[in-house]
């Protein structure tokens, strides 16, 4: 699977690599056997796991096993870190481009069965791709002056995020 139908997999899905909303620690573990650094709030109820440009979020009640609340893909790292990109290649044989054109994202949704239906905000200089069913956001550069490089241009995906739905009490 390349690295574009893999996003539009996630868009659609919201599972990366076979995980997503509430998901153990212990899944995602088995799941992405890369190197990362963890990041635990002080008191001790959430997690943030970063793998470079992927990132998950946890939760837990005190003694309880920590379960994924969210999530996100830093795309925009990968325009300026070839070596992220290699690593995840070599660990996972899928390979990213240095780049994610939100043009190239959607064509490749298109393809995708139950692909989601976007709600879009403005989110000054970003524009958020909403998509309730699979609960992710796609944040997209919508500054006309920003140019691709080092970094990623106007109509290139910076992030892909999961987020949690709320429950109703």
């Amino acid at each position: 699977m390349t690295g574009m139908e893999h996003l539009a997999s996630f868009t659609a899905t919201g599972r990366l690599h076979g995980i997503g909303i509430g998901s153990t620690l212990g899944e995602v573990d088995q799941a992405f056997p890369h190197r990362f650094v963890d990041v635990v709030d002080e008191g001790g109820t959430s997690l943030r796991r970063d793998y470079g440009f992927v990132e998950f979020y946890f939760n837990s009640d005190r003694g309880e096993e920590w379960v994924m609340s969210g999530g996100s893909l830093e795309l925009h790292r990968l325009a300026s870190g070839h070596d992220m990109a290699r690593t995840w290649a070599r660990a996972t044989g899928v390979t990213f481009p240095r780049h994610v054109a939100w043009a190239d994202l959607r064509e490749a949704l298109a393809g995708v069965p139950g692909a989601p239906a976007f709600e879009v905000t403005d989110q000054g200089g970003f524009l958020e791709y909403r998509a309730a069913a699979s609960h992710v956001s796609v944040i997209v550069v919508d500054d006309a002056e920003e140019e691709r490089g080092c970094h990623v241009g106007h109509g290139d995906v910076w992030s892909i995020g999961l987020w949690a739905p709320v429950r109703a009490n």
